[in-house]
Formats: C-alpha cells, structure tokens, sequence
C-alpha cells in the first residue's frame, strides 16, 4: 500500500537528509491500516511537486507526542538544531492533546529510497 503524507518544508527536508527517521502522527482512522512493508510518498508543501518515497520499517504507538518524543533522541525525530518543546509545540497546532487522547498517536520509522 502506498501512502501520501504532505510536510512543511523543514520536515520534509529532515526526512530527505537523514536527520528526521521517525514521522509523527496522530493515529486516527487514516493511519490504523499502516503496516510495515508499506509506503510513504511524502510530498513537499506548498505546492506538492517535490516528493520522494520511504519504506515503513517500524511502527511504535504511544498515548501522546509528549510520551513518544520522550522515548527518542531530537536527532531522530526531527533535527538537533529543534528542541523537543518546539517539536512538541508544533505538533500540537495540528492536533490538539483532546486529538491524542481520542486516537492516540504513532511513530512511523522510515528509510527513504528515491523514485
């Protein structure tokens, strides 16, 4: 199965350059058919016309982004040069902590391959 996950610039980037290994998010009707084997097109925002493909090689499930964030290193889920806050931070725009509590959330191990 092939997925189509669209990140902000940064993200997207950290993803492509090694840094970011696990994408995060919440795990909601769209994401509970994941598996491992599957894949991810990951599209670059605004304009979605760069993309790239990764592998899912691990899924690991978590209550919340502040319980999952806490199990890793930065450098793997987004980049030193961002802290666990602003990370945590960031990830709470998109889905509020009443979200995470619904749904729950999930980390998405990755290992990009090009097109």
């Amino acid at each position: 199965m092939i997925y189509e996950f669209k990140l902000q610039p940064k993200y997207y980037n950290y993803i492509l350059n090694g840094t970011k290994r696990i994408e995060l998010r919440l795990y909601d009707e769209k994401r509970k058919y994941i598996k491992l084997g599957d894949t991810i097109k990951f599209l670059k925002e605004p304009d979605l016309k760069e993309s790239f493909n990764a592998k899912i090689i691990g899924l690991i499930r978590h209550n919340s982004f502040e319980q999952l964030i806490n199990d890793f290193d930065i450098s793997i889920l987004a980049d030193i040069s961002t802290s666990k806050t602003e990370l945590l931070n960031e990830l709470e725009k998109f889905y509020p902590k009443e979200k995470q509590e619904k749904y729950g959330v999930l980390g998405i191990r990755v290992d990009i391959y090009q097109n």
